[in-house]
């Protein structure tokens, strides 16, 4: 087996002295979709932010088979790691563009040739932020402004992309068009670790899964084994619709 791209083991994060999570392990494969499911409260967000350096965090931090625990938050996006932040975080008074562009950092700084060609790329994935390109990103609707908040992930070329609640607040239609995109995503080789609160929509993209519950994994496994587990039914996806 190939070296997973992701290996977390240990991780304790929080906020001042209530530690939120408690010795977490999670595995992300090359090029697969991992989900982390699980209440609010629990520790997903923290999750993302402690492996995105965030948060100051103790444990194995292992990205690529090297450990960046001790690492800051730029050397972990140099190095190929992205995170689309729950509240997107986008530069609301500028255009969409140059939202884009700004994302372009990493490979701006390495010097990598012809890394505006990743723009066609992503106007490719959301046509609609290409019609948008010279609006203010402020002035986007919410499945847009979250189109536009991957967008930007997806300028730094990143090996991992970490999405945190990406359908949060979004309208049905446009929360299958996000997942519709994942699993495109995933077509391009990109390894995602995708916190959600829709638990359903997620274990369909997804290839493995982990149940988070108070700081800790209550239990994982392969997606679609989770998807039929009573447990995991009974707690998150509810009765399922004839």
């Amino acid at each position: 087996m190939s070296t997973p791209i992701l290996e977390v083991t240990g991780l304790h994060a929080g906020y001042g002295k209530a530690e939120v999570l408690a010795g977490l392990d999670i595995t992300l494969p090359r090029g697969a979709v991992v989900t982390v499911i699980g209440p609010n409260g629990a520790g997903k967000s923290t999750t993302l932010n402690a492996i995105m350096g965030v948060l100051p965090a103790r444990g194995t931090i292992r990205f690529e088979g090297q450990d960046i625990a001790q690492t800051t938050l730029e050397e972990r996006v140099m190095a190929g790691l992205a995170l689309v932040p729950e509240k997107r975080e986008l530069f609301g008074t500028m255009p969409v563009e140059d939202n884009l562009v700004l994302g372009g950092f990493r490979p701006m700084k390495q010097r990598v040739a012809n890394w505006r060609s990743t723009l066609d790329e992503v106007y490719t994935l959301f046509p609609r932020l290409k019609e948008r390109r010279l609006q203010l990103a402020g002035t986007l609707s919410g499945g847009e402004r979250q189109m536009l908040a991957v967008g930007r992930a997806l300028m730094s070329r990143p090996k991992v992309l970490m999405l945190d609640e990406p359908s949060l607040g979004l309208a049905p239609l446009v929360v299958r068009e996000i997942f519709r995109t994942i699993t495109a995503l995933r077509a391009t080789g990109v390894s995602i670790l995708l916190i959600e609160q829709n638990a359903r929509a997620a274990l369909e993209v997804a290839d493995h899964g982990y149940v988070l519950e108070t700081g800790g994994i209550a239990l994982e496994g392969p997606a679609s084994a989770l998807a039929g587990d009573p447990r995991v039914v009974d707690t998150y996806l509810g009765a399922k619709k004839h």
